[in-house]
C-alpha cells in the first residue's frame, strides 16, 4: 500500500535541504526557444553540488537517519550519480560510506565516488550482481542502505528542484522530467500536483529503455528490454512508489531515439554554453521532437545533471 506525501512534508524537506544544497539557476536561450518554438525554461540541476540533482534525495534522506545510523554510516548501488551524491553527503556529515557501481559505470562518475572518500565495489552491470553486493556491504559492515529512487525520503528530496522551480517562474505550461527509475519524475509530480496543479508533467524517457513508457501504458511495471542508451543515469528500471507517482501524478510519457538525445545535448552545449548528460538532454529532444505538441507552451524543463566523461563525447 503507498502513501502520498503531504505538501507540509514537501515543505520541510526543502527547509532540512537548504543548508546543504545550491538553489540552481533557471536558463533560458533565444536561439532554443526559436528552434522549439516555444518558451522554454531550463532548472540548471547540472550545477547542483556533485554535478546533479541526486544530491537532494541523498542529502535528505541521510538527514532522516538516526544519530546511530549515520554514525555506521551509508551505502547504495548506483551507476554514478546517486553513488556520489551518497558520498558527497556522508562526506559533508563525516561519516563512512560505501558505494556498489557497475562496472560499466563512467570512468568519471567512479573517480568523483572516490573523490568524495567512498569505498567504491565494483560488480556486474546487472541489477542482481548489483542488489547481491549491496547485501553483503550491509551485512559486513552493518550500515544503512539507501535506495537511489524507490524511497520516500529521497522522492521528498528531489522534490525540492521542482518547488523551486515554482517560485522561479509562473504559469507553466508543462514540466518535462527525465525517467530511469523514476525518482525524480515522483518528486517533480508531488511538487507540481501541491504547488502547481495547472502544470501537466511530462516523462522523458529513451527508446532504448522504455520500460517507463510500456509500464505507464499497460498499468504494470515492464522490466527493461535494452538498457545500452547512451543516457546512462536512465538504465534503471521502476520501483513500486515511484511507478505509483507515475500513474497517479504524471501526463504522460514521451521517447526520444538516440540521435535525438544526442543532437540536444550538443545543441545545449553549443547555443547555451553549459555541460549536460545526455540523461539530461533528453528534456529538450521530446520537445524538439514534439514541436506541434509544445508549439507556443511556456515548458520548464529539468536539466538532472551534467557528469560527463569528456573523453568519451558523443559528438
Amino acid at each position: 500500500m503507498q502513501r502520498i506525501p503531504t505538501k507540509a512534508e514537501l515543505i520541510e524537506a526543502r527547509k532540512k535541504l537548504i543548508p546543504y544544497i545550491h538553489y540552481t539557476p533557471i536558463f533560458q536561450s533565444k536561439a532554443i526557444n526559436q528552434i522549439a518554438e516555444a518558451e522554454l525554461f531550463f532548472k540548471a540541476e547540472n550545477m547542483q553540488k556533485m554535478g546533479a540533482f541526486k544530491m537532494r534525495g541523498a542529502m535528505h534522506a541521510t538527514l532522516q537517519l538516526s544519530k546511530e545510523q549515520q554514525q555506521k554510516g551509508i551505502a547504495t548501488h548506483s551507476s554514478g550519480n546517486f553513488a556520489q551524491a551518497m558520498a558527497l553527503s556522508a562526506q559533508l556529515l563525516g561519516i563512512p560510506a560505501w558505494a556498489v557501481m557497475p562496472s560499466n559505470a563512467p570512468g568519471v562518475k567512479k573517480a568523483a565516488v572516490a573523490s568524495y572518500g567512498a569505498r567504491i565495489i565494483e560488480c556486474e552491470p546487472n541489477l542482481k550482481a548489483r542488489e547481491a553486493a549491496l547485501e553483503q556491504v550491509i551485512n559486513e559492515n552493518h550500515c544503512t542502505a539507501l535506495h537511489p529512487y524507490n524511497d520516500y525520503d529521497v522522492i521528498l528530496g528531489n522534490s525540492t528542484a521542482s518547488q523551486e522551480i515554482f517560485e522561479q517562474i509562473e504559469n507553466i505550461d508543462y514540466l518535462i522530467s527525465p525517467v530511469g527509475g523514476g525518482g525524480l519524475i515522483s518528486g517533480t509530480a508531488l511538487a507540481a500536483h501541491y504547488f502547481s496543479p495547472q502544470t501537466k508533467v511530462i516523462g522523458a524517457e529513451p527508446k532504448l529503455a522504455d520500460d517507463a513508457f510500456r509500464s505507464l501504458e499497460c498499468g504494470i511495471i515492464q522490466a527493461p528490454t535494452n538498457t545500452l542508451t547512451i543516457a546512462d543515469g536512465l538504465r534503471t528500471s521502476l520501483g513500486d512508489k515511484t511507478f505509483f507517482f507515475i500513474k497517479e501524478f504524471v501526463d504522460q510519457i514521451q521517447l526520444a531515439e538516440e540521435e535525438e538525445i544526442i543532437a540536444a545535448m550538443r545543441l545545449i552545449w553549443e547555443r547555451m554554453k553549459i555541460i549536460v548528460e545526455p540523461s539530461s538532454a533528453i528534456s529538450l529532444a521530446v520537445v524538439l521532437k514534439n514541436k506541434d505538441f509544445y508549439k507556443g507552451k511556456r515548458i520548464a524543463l529539468l536539466l538532472s545533471g551534467g557528469n560527463v566523461d569528456l573523453g568519451k563525447l558523443p559528438f
